[in-house]
């Protein structure tokens, strides 16, 4: 079996997460791409009430795509969600993968890679699929991580300029936004009230 994961906050799930989910299993030909919402994630501060929510809402967000799952991995464990960790426990819960597990990650992520916990052993476990997240991008500028031993390439995806926390603020102001999250998550974010407060 060929696995890519999806690891993120989705704070929330937007329609750019699932072209690029679409993305990598059309182009790469994965069996499976496995997204898996972050619970305690260390480089962010998130609301604990938010991380069922933001759950449910991935769950809903790829129903209806084949060849897409989601784990409840990080969920399992009242720790901070370290990639390390996660992916160490994908080996010994998918014994028969094929090659590497594949990784997606967007640029503003990659550039800070030496920073997370056991970059060293990361590095080891996973192929890295990068994708840009910049205007001009220059893949000439992080050559310096696959001279450090990071095994990665980049989608030729192109760039779409849209985060969650724009989403965020959209709906926290009661503006409109149209088709960028999909339908069955817009309407569990308005009956679970959730992005009113400005503080989540």
């Amino acid at each position: 079996m060929k696995l890519c994961v999806y690891c993120g906050t989705f704070n929330p799930i937007h329609n750019v997460h699932l072209a690029i989910a679409n993305y990598v299993k059309t182009h790469f030909e994965f069996d499976n791409i496995l997204f898996i919402p972050a619970y305690k994630p260390p480089q962010k501060e998130i609301d604990d009430e938010l991380a069922n929510h933001r759950y449910n809402m991935v769950k809903l967000a790829i129903n209806n795509y084949s060849g897409f799952s989601i784990s409840n991995i990080e969920f399992r464990s009242d720790k901070f969600s370290y990639t390390y960790n996660t992916i160490e426990q994908l080996y010994k819960i998918y014994p028969k993968i094929e090659g590497k597990i594949s990784f997606i990650i967007g640029t503003d992520a990659f550039w800070n890679i030496d920073s997370w916990y056991n970059a060293n052993g990361l590095k080891n476990l996973v192929s890295f699929i990068v994708f840009p997240r910049e205007e001009n991008f220059k893949p000439e500028r992080y050559e310096k991580f696959r001279s450090a031993g990071y095994n990665f390439i980049f989608a030729e995806m192109p760039y779409i300029n849209l985060s969650s926390t724009v989403l965020r603020s959209r709906i926290r102001n009661g503006k409109p936004i149209g088709t960028l999250i999909p339908k069955n998550v817009q309407e569990y974010i308005a009956e679970n009230g959730l992005y009113k407060d400005e503080n989540k």
